[in-house]
C-alpha cells in the first residue's frame, strides 16, 4: 500500500500545475463551508439565545387551545390552581429542567392620564423571571438595574410605548383591563423601568408583578396563563418536550385528551422559520462543495489517464493486474482529497480563531452590537473531512477502472 501512495505521490508532483488547481478548487470550497457552518451556527445560536434567554424560554406549558388564541390572550383558558400543581410537579421531577416561570398574561389598556393606548401585559415573578430569562434584564434601557426587576406596583414598560406615550422612569400610570367575568378594573403602577424590544420595533410587552396581576383581574385563585421553561441543557430540547408531555398527559379534558400543552420556542416563534432556513442553507453550500470536489477532481484524474495511456499499457503490458492499476488511480484521488481537506481544515480553524478575535458584531431586533462568535464542532470538521475524501474517492473512480480495463496492445499504439 505503501508502494502505491509513493507511486501516487510521484505522478501527481508530474503535473503540478494541475495538481495545484484542483487542490486550490478543494482547499476553497472547504474553508468556504467551514467558514459558513461556523458563522452561520454562531449567528443561528445567539438568535435563538436572545429569544429564549429574554421573552420565550426553551419550553413553554399551556392550556390546551391557548396557543391558538394567544393573540388575544383569552384568560378563561388560564391553567387552575389544579393544572399549575400539575405542572409543578412534573418539573420538579424531571432532573433535565433548571427553572421555570409562572405568568399570568393578559391585555389591557395603560394610560398616563392624558393618552390611552393598548399594552400587553406579563404577571411575573421578578426573581423566577429573571432565573428563567436571564436576558431580561440587560434589556433595560432606562431604570435601575440592580436588585428585583420589579416590586409590587411597578410596572417595566415597553420603549416603544414609553416613547410615544412620552413616559418615564417614576412616572405614574394606570392599568385597565376586563377580567374573565366581563368587569373592569384599573390599577396604578409606578414606572421600574423601560425595556427594550427583543424581536423588533412592534414590541408592546409589560411587565407587573403576578400579585398585581392577580389583584387587577380579580382572580380568587393563582390561576396561570404560562410556564416559562429553562433547561440545564439546551440540546436535549426534544426529549425533555416528549418527557413533559407524557408526565401531563394523564391531565386530560371533558373529551378524554390532554387537557395541557408542551410547545418548543420554535412553535412559539417565527424566528424558527429563519433557523430552519439557516440549516437548509448549510446544506445546499455542503451540496456545492461536493460538486467542486466532484468535478474538479474527475477533470484532473480523466486527463491523467488520457495524457498515460502509452504508460499504462506499458506497465500493463510487463504483468501488473487490472487492480494494480485501479488501485494507482483511487489512490491519487485519495491523496488529493487528504491533501486538500488537511489545509483546507488548518486554513479554516485559522481563520475562525482570527474572526473571534476581530469581534464581529451585528444588529438583531433592537439589540445592538451583539459579538459574533463563530466556533465549530469537531464533529463538522470530520464530516466534511470524511465527504470530500469520500467525494474525491468516488470522483477517481470511473477513470481508474477505465485505465485498469485498456487493452495494453492498443494503448501502446495510442500516440
Amino acid at each position: 500500500m505503501l508502494d502505491v501512495l509513493g507511486i501516487a505521490s510521484r505522478n501527481l508532483s508530474r503535473y503540478r500545475r494541475r495538481t495545484v488547481l484542483t487542490l486550490l478548487l478543494i482547499v476553497i470550497g472547504m474553508v468556504a463551508v467551514l467558514l459558513f457552518i461556523a458563522m452561520a451556527g454562531s449567528f443561528k445560536s445567539m438568535m435563538v439565545g436572545q429569544i429564549t434567554d429574554s421573552i420565550l424560554g426553551h419550553l413553554q406549558v399551556h392550556r390546551k387551545g391557548y396557543v391558538a388564541s394567544i393573540d388575544n390572550l383569552p384568560l378563561n383558558l388560564n391553567m387552575k390552581p389544579a393544572m399549575v400543581a400539575k405542572v409543578e410537579e412534573a418539573l420538579k421531577q424531571n432532573t433535565a429542567v433548571e427553572t421555570w416561570s409562572p405568568r399570568v398574561k393578559f391585555g389591557g389598556m395603560f394610560s398616563n392620564f392624558a393618552e390611552t393606548t393598548s399594552i400587553r401585559v406579563n404577571g411575573i415573578d421578578p426573581e423566577r423571571e429573571t432565573a428563567t430569562m436571564p436576558l431580561l434584564p440587560g434589556r433595560l434601557v432606562e431604570g435601575p438595574k440592580e436588585g428585583a426587576l420589579l416590586d409590587k406596583g411597578q410596572i417595566v414598560i415597553p420603549q416603544l410605548l414609553a416613547r410615544g406615550m412620552k413616559t418615564k422612569v417614576g412616572d405614574t400610570v394606570v392599568v385597565v383591563a376586563t377580567n374573565s367575568d366581563g368587569s373592569v378594573n384599573g390599577k396604578t403602577f409606578v414606572v421600574r423601568g423601560i425595556l427594550e424590544s427583543a424581536s423588533g420595533p412592534g414590541g408592546r410587552d409589560g411587565y407587573v408583578h403576578i400579585d398585581d396581576a392577580r389583584d387587577l383581574l380579580r382572580m380568587r385563585d393563582k390561576e396561570v396563563s404560562e410556564f416559562a421553561i429553562r433547561l440545564k441543557d439546551f440540546s436535549r430540547l426534544g426529549s425533555v418536550e416528549s418527557q413533559l408531555k407524557q408526565a401531563l398527559e394523564s391531565l386530560t379534558n371533558k373529551e378524554g385528551k390532554p387537557a395541557l400543552e408542551v410547545h418548543t420556542w420554535a412553535d412559539l416563534s417565527p424566528f424558527a422559520n429563519l433557523a430552519r432556513m439557516i440549516d437548509l442553507m448549510t446544506v445546499f453550500i455542503k451540496i456545492v462543495l461536493v460538486s467542486i470536489v466532484l468535478v474538479s477532481v474527475m477533470n484532473v484524474m480523466i486527463m491523467a489517464v488520457y495524457e498515460r495511456i502509452r504508460e499504462i499499457g506499458t506497465i500493463a503490458a510487463i504483468g501488473t493486474p487490472p487492480s494494480r492499476i485501479l488501485s494507482l488511480f483511487l489512490a491519487e484521488g485519495l491523496m488529493l482529497g487528504v491533501v486538500g481537506t488537511i489545509a483546507g481544515a488548518v486554513i479554516s480553524l485559522g481563520a475562525i480563531y482570527g474572526l473571534n478575535i476581530w469581534k464581529l458584531t451585528f444588529n438583531f431586533g433592537m439589540q445592538q452590537n451583539l459579538v459574533l462568535e463563530p466556533s465549530i464542532a469537531t464533529g463538522d470538521v470530520l464530516t466534511i473531512a470524511a465527504m470530500v475524501v469520500g467525494v474525491a474517492i468516488v470522483a477517481s473512480l470511473q477513470p481508474a477502472w477505465m485505465a485498469s480495463r485498456m487493452d495494453p496492445i492498443h494503448a501502446l499504439r495510442h500516440v
